[in-house]
């Protein structure tokens, strides 16, 4: 048998596995796969969703019109919606490094709340001392900075000790959320206001606005974030290193890695985007930090992360889904009279219907194998 002998037929089968990944039965398949895990499920959660608001003397469709308008066919909602996504998209890339790196990572809401108070904390004590791109930039970093630093215990733990990271960082978030709220109250509130907040940083000194609109410049930063991230996480020694730790910290250390310190790098890269976060907020919208105040984007997350499959793309896209949703469910229940929970409860049909599509799917390939 010559050596052509032996290649003509790896050419066949190449041939043949060509055909079959274009047959009609593999784009059925696909097509299929599409409808069990993203149509079918938002379908789904719309359909409960108007169930229960009929229930209640709504329209649904109403309901949902309000929602679109507001949201994406009205100029001022399609900015808000944008907006919105900026601090979302930087915790979008904490998360996608702490999951693919196997570490809960579940104290994003304290390293947020902290990182978004350091920075308004010291941005308006920094205008006309350094040029506008430096105060922006140190708010920034120490935002980072904190958001690390609040992980350091969790790392510390679960690297040398093994302990549970659920745990720890649940707590150390807990813990961060009353602080930032105890340092708004005690240290840093600003003293020519009654309501207990931050120093208000100028409109002017805030992080650039896109194209003459509402618009703030963060969102193009958390952009960039998850995107670099993703590639960080995919396409690097270093992402691979980290994936390495997650998937197996056993063969991770037989191959000459150093466990510990890949998971100390984790938690500080995850918890540094989280405070990140909280400076895009901050910096670029808000302004300042009340008492008390807790959006909680974090938990918001989470679900968004593992619904893209730790993929950066797929995490932008499903942020931009769920901030319309968030802008244009929130106007539709005021014009409604509508409770403004229901904006929760329509997010956690949505969430437990591409849930269920998941499971459904996951289920047909095992027996299709």
């Amino acid at each position: 048998m010559t050596m052509e002998d032996d290649i003509k037929p790896a050419s066949a089968a190449q041939e043949t596995n060509v055909t079959d990944a274009v047959s009609p039965a593999a784009e059925r398949s696909t097509f299929q796969r599409v409808l069990t895990v993203t149509v079918g499920p938002i379908v789904a959660a719309f359909v409960l969703s108007a169930i229960i608001l009929m229930l209640v003397g709504v329209n649904p469709l109403t309901y949902y019109g309000y929602i679109l308008e507001r949201s994406l066919f009205s100029g001022l909602g399609l900015e808000q919606t944008a907006t919105r996504m900026a601090p979302l998209l930087f915790l979008s890339a904490s998360l996608i490094i702490a999951f693919r790196a196997g570490i809960w990572n579940l104290g994003t809401d304290g390293q947020f709340l902290l990182g978004a108070v350091i920075s308004a904390a010291t941005a308006p004590l920094l205008v006309g001392v350094l040029p506008g791109w430096m105060v922006l930039l140190v708010g920034f970093v120490l935002a980072a900075l904190i958001g690390a630093v609040w992980s350091v215990i969790p790392a510390l733990l679960k690297a040398y000790q093994g302990v549970n990271e659920i745990i720890t960082t649940l707590m150390m978030s807990f813990l961060g959320v009353l602080l930032a709220s105890t340092l708004v109250k005690l240290v840093f509130r600003d003293p020519t206001t009654t309501v207990p907040q931050t120093r208000t940083l100028p409109v002017e000194d805030r992080l650039p606005r896109l194209f003459d609109t509402s618009i703030s410049s963060g969102l193009i930063w958390g952009l960039l974030a998850v995107l670099l991230v993703h590639l960080m996480m995919t396409r690097t020694a270093f992402g691979l290193r980290l994936r390495m730790v997650g998937a197996n910290p056993a063969a991770a250390a037989h191959a000459g890695l150093s466990v510990p310190l890949l998971t100390m790098a984790t938690f500080g890269l995850s918890a540094g985007f989280a405070g990140l976060a909280g400076a895009s907020e901050i910096l670029g919208v808000a302004g300042n930090v009340r008492a008390n105040w807790d959006p909680a984007y974090g938990l918001m997350v989470i679900p968004l992360v593992f619904l893209a499959r730790f993929h950066g793309v797929g995490a932008i896209v499903l942020v931009f889904f769920y901030s319309a949703l968030l802008i244009g469910s929130e106007s539709a229940a005021r014009r409604l009279g509508v409770p403004q929970d229901f904006t929760l409860v329509l997010v956690a049909s949505l969430l437990i219907c591409l849930g269920l599509g998941e499971f459904i799917d996951q289920r047909k390939r095992r027996k299709e194998r």
